[in-house]
């Protein structure tokens, strides 16, 4: 799974997210992608199952680009602890995503097969996305 190699300090508070992407916007790499439209968070897992999924399509002939990466990390504590004695520990990572924001790009196939592998890539993300184009 994606994490980071390296943390200035281990966990973090849950914080809010921007109401609409500035950065990461627009196709910078490849032809078709797939672009957050509602805000949510995207673990490790779910950027890694959809990954295997464009995968699957692209075979051997595309390219694949993940423009997220999974920072922020994620605490929970023990079922069946009482309240209090402080935060959880660390179970993953995470991204914020906010409306806008490109998460996978893909360039060397045909339109037909990437739009199959990004709306194979868009069932396992838990928020709605849509298929973006540069020659649309």
């Amino acid at each position: 799974m994606l994490q980071p190699k390296k943390q200035k300090f281990r966990k973090q508070f849950r914080g809010g997210a921007r109401v609409i992407s500035e950065r990461g916007t627009r196709l910078a790499f490849g032809d078709y992608g797939l672009k957050a439209v509602e805000k949510g968070v995207l673990s490790d897992k779910q950027i890694e199952a959809a990954r295997r999924a464009i995968a699957f399509f692209t075979r051997k002939g595309g390219k694949i680009w993940i423009r997220v990466f999974p920072d922020k990390p994620i605490t929970k504590k023990a079922a069946g602890t009482r309240m209090g004695s402080g935060k959880g520990d660390v179970v993953g990572f995470v991204v914020p995503v906010t409306p806008g924001r490109i998460l996978f790009e893909v360039a060397g196939i045909p339109v037909e097969e990437a739009r199959k592998a990004i709306r194979q890539a868009a069932h396992r993300i838990p928020f709605a996305t849509l298929f973006v184009s540069k020659n649309l």
